[in-house]
């Protein structure tokens, strides 16, 4: 697979916002992709070596809609530690 078809988008928030300061980063990425092939991306396509890569699956929602109900997709998460003083700029607002 293609670092960036592995790597899908950085996950936004405020308890993302708070990791980054202990140096941890979160991304949504591909379901079939495992810590390995994650690492392999990381380091391609921002030039840095994770120091740990913890992955999760995260379930998706039923949501309704009037009288309809659905489902929501699940998705796959990465949290990726970096070592002090490592940084992925994207993240910073160049």
């Amino acid at each position: 697979m293609d670092p960036n078809d592995i790597i899908i988008k950085p996950v936004i928030s405020e308890k993302t916002t708070e990791l980054m300061e202990h140096n941890k980063y979160v991304f949504k990425v591909s379901v079939r992709a495992n810590k390995l092939m994650i690492k392999q991306a990381v380091k391609n396509i921002f030039g840095v070596v994770p120091k740990r890569v913890n992955v999760m699956m995260v379930r998706g929602k039923t949501k309704r809609l009037r009288f309809k109900s659905g489902k929501k997709s699940a998705w796959k998460k990465a949290v990726i530690t970096l070592r002090h003083g490592d940084k992925i700029e994207i993240f910073e607002g160049q």
